[in-house]
């Protein structure tokens, strides 16, 4: 029988590392595609405690790596995210407050803590292993900007994930649950028509509008939503419209976002959204391009890998909160207008045959292998995340605790899959029953993150619109 004691105490043992990490990554709290100083802090702590690092810009993204430790199998992943929000930047109070830095991003997902607990988990693994000589490799893969919906989708697309017999991940929530529910996939289209400019007032005629093929393609996304399935989403935004109200618009620019129950359907309804723009621009005699930004997969559950981690969160959740932590807690639920009903106190069931409508681009891991993640209270209960109230949890005690003990989870459950062989088939098993018999293949037409095939104004616009939308399952909900 295992002893999880053991496993226990070394992530005891590096417990000041995981805070360490968690709180300068909450303290840079960068971007997307920008998290230079936090990538570089979470790759050098593994370096120190043992890890090889290699595949540094995996995928085209220039803050992604892998950080590798022992030999043969069985060879377990270990997934760290790093990225923040922009607009939740906030102090350590349970008020609406800004950062004592000024730094306006802010760690409203907790993305902070999952690398600290992935790190943490990975590092305690690793000393077990080495002093009980036990056989297999740890991967810990630094995946950049899961807010963007568009990282781990072009790292696997390069092969990041090959050769990993299992996956763990984890995230921070509201509840204490593990993430066995199937999340829609995602695909973003840039749509752009290109005119001719004219007098508005005195020649109209002899311009072409692209601003109307705009709007002619978004009346014409909206009237296809009645076609949707009711687990499908749809969003927009208009990025570029005209300078100047007396000048025929040359130039018109969308972002549009697709989510859909599986890749088929979005591929589907990528093909449809394609010939509206088409159609657009037929109708104003304006020309109509479309780029694929990238296309994430809907996360594949695993029932066999998400009872024996839910068995690992009744062992070490919920979290023993003081009284301080929960009326801190209690304080941010009043002044967001929500119950006071403070942190979570309990385990969820396993979640079995839950759809969600957000996506995570996890999806695309759990495609390729078995994939599983555990959710860990982090913040109030009834708060959505991409908050500020989420932020202010994220860099004190609440947040400590939760990634500390996350790591005991991921570390628990890293051990069984790595020590009983049988119990790794029963996943695997359950995994290829999950797929029953589909195949993965990359929904991106770029070979590498479009970043580097796209110009700079374009990576800005990128930058702005996705980072607007904020929505991470399901949820738009802005302060």
């Amino acid at each position: 029988m295992t002893d999880y004691n053991k496993i226990e105490k070394e992530v005891d043992a590096v417990s000041d590392m995981i805070w360490d990490v968690a709180s300068n990554v909450w303290e840079y709290a960068e971007l997307g595609y920008k998290e230079f100083e936090s990538s570089s802090h979470v790759s050098e702590t593994l370096e120190k405690n043992g890890f090889a690092i290699s595949d540094r810009g995996i995928g085209g993204l220039d803050t992604s790596w892998i950080a590798s430790w022992g030999s043969g199998s069985p060879v377990l992943g270990i997934l760290v995210e790093f990225d923040a929000l922009p607009g939740l930047g906030n102090d350590t109070v349970p008020t609406h407050k800004p950062a004592k830095s000024g730094n306006t991003n802010g760690h409203g997902c907790g993305h902070n803590l999952i690398g600290s607990s992935s790190v943490g988990a990975a590092v305690a693994l690793k000393n077990h292993m080495e002093k009980e000589k036990i056989a297999g490799t740890i991967k810990v893969v630094g995946c950049p900007a899961e807010e963007l919906l568009n990282g781990k989708n072009y790292m696997a697309a390069n092969g990041a994930f090959k050769g990993l017999d299992v996956c763990l991940h984890n995230h921070p929530g509201p509840v204490n649950t593990v993430w066995n529910f199937h999340s829609t996939a995602s695909l973003d289209l840039w749509v752009e028509w290109q005119g001719r400019t004219a007098h508005a007032g005195a020649a109209p005629w002899e311009g072409r509008s692209a601003l109307h093929a705009a709007e002619i393609f978004l009346v014409a996304a909206n009237m296809m939503r009645e076609q949707m399935l009711p687990t499908a989403r749809l969003h927009y935004q208009i990025l570029e419209g005209g300078m100047a109200v007396n000048v025929v618009p040359d130039y018109a620019k969308v972002l549009i976002r697709y989510r859909g129950p599986s890749a088929e359907n979005v591929l589907q309804y990528k093909a449809w959204l394609e010939d509206m723009a088409k159609g657009a621009g037929l109708a104003t005699q304006t020309t109509a391009k479309v780029t694929n930004l990238g296309g994430i997969y809907d996360c594949l559950p695993n029932d066999v890998l998400a009872k024996r981690m839910t068995e690992h969160m009744n062992q070490f959740f919920p979290i023993p909160w003081t009284d301080e932590e929960q009326a801190y807690a209690k304080s941010i639920q009043k002044e967001m207008g929500k119950p006071e009903d403070g942190l979570s106190t309990n385990v969820l069931p396993v979640p079995t045959g839950v759809e969600v409508g957000g996506s995570s681009d996890v999806g695309d891991v759990s495609w390729q292998i078995p994939t599983m993640g555990a959710v860990y209270a982090s913040w109030p209960q009834h708060i959505p995340p991409h908050q500020w109230g989420c932020t202010a949890c994220h860099g004190m005690s609440i947040g400590q605790k939760a990634t500390v003990h996350a790591a005991k989870v991921l570390a628990s459950t890293g051990l069984d899959l790595v020590t009983q062989p049988e119990f790794l088939k029963e996943v695997k098993d359950d995994f290829t029953k999950q797929l029953n018999g589909r195949k993965y293949k990359t929904l991106n037409d770029f070979e590498k993150n479009p970043w580097g095939k796209l110009g700079t104004e374009d990576v800005k616009h990128y930058e702005c619109c996705i980072h607007s939308a904020m929505e991470h399952f399901g949820i738009k909900e802005h302060q």
